[in-house]
């Protein structure tokens, strides 16, 4: 079947992206699923910093590649062996496919998934297959999913089936930004109820996880970062202080907000900087946990000492620690009881066309998540 996708060529086309426009919308061909694959008509993407990683290099992915990893969709065919889905299933699409198998599946970690992680850095979908064909060459996936398109091809475990009482806009989100930053909060870092949290980098991701944190129980929300038009939205969502992170005193002040430091700090920014100012903002005996993507080449510089003589812990976190099929349903779920307001993230919607002015935004800060729509 004929499909429009967001085409990356190559990465490291420079700036500005509007104007160079990295990514070309092409009429693709779109293979019959194999076993266990499934087309997907694409509802609702969206635009994530991890996607403009990619194209400015920061995230290497093997090209050409159909850009696209958050976003929601329709069920239209089934591949052999899937059962469980029908046509009309409303679905979301989550960027690890695991295989259910690997030890890091056994144990309940899905996020890991061994084959998941290699199909994905191969551009492949978990069965190996490429689906997109475009003048006769195959192009590669982006993270099983490449939805900056009308429809797709994903592996069944590239995709939780979920109810449609949502708008497809508003439920793109969860597939990454709410995964991302609620579950580094809520199952990476196991907040408790009553701790102090600062939240630093206020992209769609960050501003996911302050929700998170409120929804958890916060005692006092924290948001940092270094562009000061953030603090409005952030304090809209619930933040009770903003700090602006280019500030030279940005920790003093955290400290002093918090007599003394946070229980926990989450980093979303992606860059050294950030990282460095959420260590140095969480207390003694506190929690750091990062789920940004810094350029592979970064280094952390950190007195190892602290970690023992201070009790800190520092911790990573990929697609927020999830298990996609328990908490993109759960995190849904609290949204329709108002707990958690991702529609107040979204700040732009446009159309497949404008991918490119998306990224420009996004590139310069003047957008949290814009959502492609499709209907």
């Amino acid at each position: 079947m004929k499909t429009r996708i967001a085409l990356l060529p190559q990465m490291g086309i420079p700036r500005p992206y509007d104007q160079t426009k990295p990514l070309a919308i092409v009429e693709a061909e779109l293979d019959a699923p194999g076993p266990d694959e499934v087309v997907v008509k694409i509802l609702a993407a969206g635009v994530c910093h991890s996607d403009l990683s990619v194209i400015n290099g920061d995230r290497p992915r093997p090209t050409p590649l159909a850009l696209g990893h958050e976003a929601v969709g329709e069920v239209v065919a089934t591949g052999a062996s899937v059962n469980d889905l029908k046509p009309g299933q409303r679905v979301a699409m989550v960027f690890v496919p695991s295989c259910g198998h690997c030890p890091c599946c056994a144990e309940g970690r899905p996020a890991l998934c061994e084959p998941g992680l290699l199909h994905n850095t191969e551009g492949t979908l978990l069965s190996g297959a490429k689906r997109i064909q475009y003048q006769g060459e195959p192009i590669l996936h982006h993270l099983g999913i490449s939805c900056f398109s009308d429809f797709a091809v994903c592996h069944r475990r590239s995709l939780v089936p979920i109810d449609s009482t949502v708008a497809p806009d508003i439920q793109a989100v969860f597939g990454c930004a709410v995964l991302t930053g609620c579950g580094a909060v809520l199952n990476t870092a196991r907040l408790h109820a009553g701790e102090r949290v600062a939240i630093v980098g206020l992209g769609g991701v960050g501003l996911a996880a302050l929700l998170g944190a409120i929804a958890g129980g916060a005692r006092q929300v924290i948001a940092i970062d270094a562009n000061p038009e953030k603090e409005a939205l952030a304090l809209t969502l619930g933040a009770d202080h903003f700090v602006n992170a280019r500030d030279l005193d940005a920790a003093e002040q955290v400290k002093s907000l918090t007599q003394g430091g946070v229980e926990l700090a989450a980093e979303f920014a992606g860059v050294m900087p950030a990282l460095d100012l959420a260590i140095e903002v969480t207390r003694r005996g506190g929690r750091t946990v990062t789920a940004a993507l810094p350029n592979p080449s970064d280094r952390l510089s950190l007195a190892a000492a602290r970690l023992v003589t201070e009790e800190r812990a520092l911790l990573g976190s990929y697609v927020g620690s999830c298990v996609p099929s328990r908490d993109i349903p759960n995190f849904i779920a609290l949204h329709r009881r108002g707990r958690l307001p991702v529609e107040k993230m979204i700040s732009h919607r446009l159309e497949l066309s404008e991918i490119n002015i998306a990224m420009e935004r996004l590139a310069t800060g003047q957008a949290v998540r814009q959502i492609v729509c499709f209907e």
